[in-house]
């Protein structure tokens, strides 16, 4: 893993779109699974989620 010991990264392998959640999922312990199904569930909700991905998705540097 690029960076620091438990950096928030989008890894390389095992993303779906951007590898924001499976970074999330890594950096909290949990299954990408879980939190795709949490960012999904959320998009239900009223808030700016697809803009705090899309932040994400640009600020997340790339693992190495």
């Amino acid at each position: 893993m690029a960076g620091a010991p438990g950096g928030l990264v989008r890894p390389r392998n095992g993303k779906i779109i951007a590898g924001v959640c499976a970074g999330l999922a890594r950096r909290w312990g949990v299954r990408p699974s879980l939190v795709r199904l949490l960012a999904v569930l959320s998009c239900l909700l009223p808030g700016p989620q697809f803009v705090a991905y899309v932040v994400l998705w640009v600020v997340m540097p790339k693992e190495r």
